[in-house]
């Protein structure tokens, strides 16, 4: 697509590195720029309006224009713009935050460690485990297991924990040492006939085979996230957390908890653990903690992980890890207000009202010829297409099927996002009213036909033999 030479598109062309893009294709197409936003939409430079319905990246759970927020950050900047926490150093957002998050957290954390972004958590907690064996004398207790489909991040460790291909194809990754087993996603794995029960204890056998394989001496931690965000939205069967921690404890192996995506509120509760009864060693948090208003991270760490830290330090010196911008004053004063808000406006409360008409309203598209799988908890939620229901076998990936419906949906205003495999996923702003939501389906309803009548067109034609 030609764009005008100075615009904004043609600017972002010559000047831009994407992220998560094909950027061949962008060279092409160039992008599509927002200028503003106003409660659940966002607004391009053409002036066309566009119901968010993935929240920005998962992550504007309070909307685009919440003005306590914008307050917030004018009153810090005002008052104390920048400082640290090295060396000592504190000041009064970071400690008041830290107090208030550990206040809502999971039972057995007691410390928090901020950083900039859910990667940078992720990354902070892999080293963490690492550092906590080797000051407890189990220095070889160094493997990571993450799962198959699962996304942690974009830093080293992060991208080698996560179970995507596209995160290591070409960046010489997994570093040795990341180890991997499957996923929670009956629907993706279970074998013929395996009923969810089935599947649970096979996950479970399957853990614990591969930790006799490796030896329990050598395996620092198991990372997951309540349920799978980027790897395409899957929730665990009933029992399956269960089972996998009980396997953990008996090998003294940390559970970290990736709450990146589903910490304050998204999936019903607060924090996902509480819903799927989680004890993490260690919980990452980020996107919602400040609404994505400005970017903040907090890892929660386990008492038994501080005291072995506090031993250490006594020992070694310093605690040797951090970032510049840990606990940025602005960030943590948007984010302590964020937090408020929750509070004072039932968020919990809102997503119990509103997050059955997104779950029933996905797998009422169940009736679509395209869509083999409807799935979600709270708001979050996520269908499959495929080409024949019977077999769950997808469309050929060139044809780029979830793309199209990504693209379609986008013409009907709403912005929704195609992951691998052709999953479409809705991730909303957690203040999306009941009219909205039924705006978003009815965009999505929309998209899949649009897309069904292209296949149609080329010669594909789904099968319609429900499974």
């Amino acid at each position: 697509m030609n764009h005008p030479l100075n615009s904004w598109a043609a600017r972002d062309q010559a000047s831009v590195l994407h992220p998560y893009t094909n950027l061949a294709q962008h060279a092409e197409t160039g992008p599509l720029v927002i200028r503003r936003g106003k409660g659940v939409r966002v607004q391009d430079e053409e002036g066309r309006w566009y119901l968010e319905g993935m929240a920005g990246l998962w992550s504007a759970s309070l909307g685009f224009d919440e003005p306590r927020l914008v307050e917030a950050a004018t009153k810090q900047l005002q008052a104390l713009p920048f400082y640290h926490i090295f060396n000592g150093r504190s000041h009064e957002p970071a400690i008041e935050l830290a107090e208030k998050l550990l206040s809502l957290a999971p039972a057995g954390l007691s410390r928090v460690l901020f950083s900039n972004s859910g990667s940078e958590a992720n990354d902070a907690a892999i080293k963490l485990a690492w550092h906590y064996h080797h000051l407890i004398g189990k220095p070889q207790k160094r493997k990571i297991i993450g799962r198959e489909r699962a996304y942690h991040g974009v830093t080293i460790a992060a991208a080698s924990a996560t179970g995507q291909v596209a995160n290591h194809n070409g960046f010489g990754l997994p570093l040795p040492g990341f180890l991997r087993t499957g996923s929670a996603s009956h629907w993706h794995d279970a074998l013929p006939g395996e009923n969810e029960a089935d599947f649970v204890a096979r996950r479970a056998r399957e853990l614990e085979e591969l930790i006799a394989a490796e030896g329990a001496d050598t395996i620092a931690a198991f990372i997951a996230e309540p349920v799978t965000g980027g790897g395409g939205v899957f929730v665990p069967p009933d029992g399956y957390f269960a089972a996998i921690q009980e396997v953990l404890r008996r090998h003294e192996i940390l559970f970290i908890v990736d709450e990146v995506i589903t910490g304050f509120g998204r999936t019903g509760t607060l924090f996902a653990s509480e819903r799927f009864g989680l004890r993490p060693d260690l919980l990452s948090t980020a996107k919602a903690l400040s609404a994505s208003f400005l970017p903040i991270s907090a890892l929660l760490v386990s008492e038994k992980i501080n005291q072995a830290l506090l031993a250490g330090s006594a020992t070694h010196g310093p605690f040797a890890h951090g970032v510049t911008y840990a606990a940025h004053p602005v960030c943590a004063a948007v984010a302590l207000e964020t937090l408020r808000l929750y509070e004072e406006r039932d968020i919990i409360g809102h997503i119990a009202q509103v997050s059955p008409l997104l779950q029933d309203g996905l797998r009422a598209l169940l009736d679509h010829p395209l869509v083999g799988n409807a799935r979600g908890v709270g708001l979050i939620g996520a269908v499959e297409i495929v080409a024949d229901k019977a077999a769950k076998r997808h469309f050929d990936p060139a044809l780029g099927v979830g793309a199209r419906v990504q693209a379609a949906a986008l013409k009907r205003g709403v912005i929704l996002r195609g992951l691998k495999g052709d999953a479409i996923a809705a991730c909303p702003p957690l203040i999306i009213r009941p009219a909205e939501i039924e705006e978003l389906l009815g965009a999505l309803r929309g998209a899949l036909d649009d897309v069904q009548a292209w296949l149609e067109e080329q010669g594909h034609h789904p099968a319609r033999t429900q499974p």
